[in-house]
């Protein structure tokens, strides 16, 4: 499969595959991204995980801080606790939220609405959301360390 059909099924997979958390999976929320497909993301639970994003994910799309991803455990992760199943845009969340499974901590105040067409800037739905948030400030650097730096002694 050439690059560019890769991208393509991988794009049209995360925006129109409709899938509900399975019993070990859970909904999660991107924190910040750490550099090298490792992601920091809250779950329902309020605790902070390190997640990554699998390879079918890396280059061909990209989460910024406040997307909304199906995680499921690493048995044997130390660190890196969680992986990437799947990312949510607005039309899963709402398929989610109307099966009754969205967790409460993660309820939003108003209706997702489905988003469709052309943005102002001539972008279409496919990369909506999907571009990378690079601008960081000096706390998330303190905040995301490298994950070699914080080996347990």
């Amino acid at each position: 499969m050439s690059k560019v059909t890769k991208k393509k099924f991988v794009h049209k997979e995360v925006l129109e595959q409709f899938v509900l958390p399975t019993e070990n999976q859970t909904v999660g929320m991107i924190v910040h991204g750490c550099g090298n497909n490792l992601h920091k993301a809250n779950l329902p639970s309020g605790e902070e995980v390190l997640v990554s994003m699998p390879k079918k994910f890396r280059v061909n799309v990209y989460v910024k801080r406040g997307n909304f991803v199906i995680l499921e455990p690493i048995l044997e992760g130390v660190k890196v606790r969680f992986e990437v199943v799947n990312i949510l845009y607005q039309e899963q969340i709402q398929f989610i939220q109307d099966h009754g499974m969205w967790p409460e901590e993660f309820k939003l105040e108003e209706p997702v609405k489905p988003k469709h067409g052309v943005d102002k800037s001539g972008y279409s739905d496919v990369y909506a959301g999907i571009e990378s948030d690079e601008s960081g400030s000096d706390d998330e650097e303190l905040l995301c360390k490298n994950v070699e730096e914080n080996k347990d002694a």
